[in-house]
């Protein structure tokens, strides 16, 4: 019986590392090749480590590609996405997890089916639109169709936290003189604070990442994000593959250093829900 247990765990163990180097090879490989000169990059056989060590592609991403007001873009609208579809799905989470009315249950489904549209099919509704109203190829055109995306998920998260919270807590603030939004703003959201965490987070990190709404919203190369920046180093004729390298090391810092930052309210948030949900 030890036997098939110790069996058991090395296979565990074994199965563990090989996920692991699967998932952390492609990443060392990226990092790696950021440092590389574009002759080493393109050499072959490839080389596991830098021969010379050079930060001459992040350079020139940098000041020469002019990524950082790519840069700026992504963070300007991932923050705007994920804050206001954030804290605007924290007022509807709470008016759908304290009061009743007529329509709950189908708003929600409407909400959820939302989510099982795929975006490539909304792009030319939106880009009609858009073009209609004047806000093609803005940034706040760009923000305003991916809250549409962002939103829904955010009150179906946020419900979730909110119905873990007692509604008897909502009725001692208001016997002692609050009102319902200070209820809420000073008694049931620091209460759901992981949640509301986690939700910003993931809203933030779907803006980040988004390629399609920015390719298809966004015309004018001042105003492309990170994401849209980085195809545009593909050439024709010729792919600097160290510099695309750098620019994807520099998009991929800002969710990590973001996780980082915030992960003991991110796995805080995860393990409420899964235990009181």
């Amino acid at each position: 019986m030890l036997k098939r247990q110790k069996t058991f765990w090395i296979f565990i163990y074994l199965a563990l590392v090989v996920m692991g180097l699967f998932n952390l090879l492609p990443f060392y490989w990226m990092l790696s090749s950021s440092f590389k000169t574009e002759g080493e990059v393109s050499s072959y056989p490839a080389t596991l480590f830098p021969q010379v060590w050079t930060l001459g592609a992040y350079s020139k991403i940098w000041f020469q590609e002019k990524f950082v007001y790519y840069f700026i873009n992504s963070l300007i609208v991932s923050m705007t996405t994920a804050t206001f579809s954030s804290l605007v799905g924290a007022f509807a989470a709470y008016g759908f997890s304290r009061f009743r009315f007529k329509g709950k249950t189908l708003t929600m489904t409407l909400f959820l089916a939302s989510q099982m549209i795929p975006g490539v099919l909304l792009v030319g509704p939106y880009f009609k639109m858009l073009s209609l109203v004047g806000l093609y190829n803005t940034l706040l055109g760009l923000i305003l169709s991916q809250i549409t995306i962002t939103l829904p998920f955010s009150i179906w998260m946020l419900k979730g936290y909110m119905d873990t919270v007692p509604v008897e807590i909502d009725q001692a603030a208001m016997v002692d003189g609050a009102s319902r939004t200070r209820t809420f703003l000073m008694v049931v959201l620091p209460g759901i604070l992981p949640g509301l965490v986690a939700t910003i987070i993931f809203a933030f990190l779907l803006s980040w990442g988004d390629l399609l709404w920015a390719l298809c919203l966004i015309n004018a190369k001042a105003k492309q994000t990170l994401t849209l920046g980085i195809t545009q180093l593909v050439g024709e004729f010729r792919t600097e593959w160290s510099t695309i390298m750098a620019a994807t090391m520099i998009a991929t810092m800002v969710p990590a250093v973001l996780y980082l930052l915030l992960q003991n309210f991110l796995i805080k948030g995860f393990t409420e829900s899964a235990v009181k949900g």
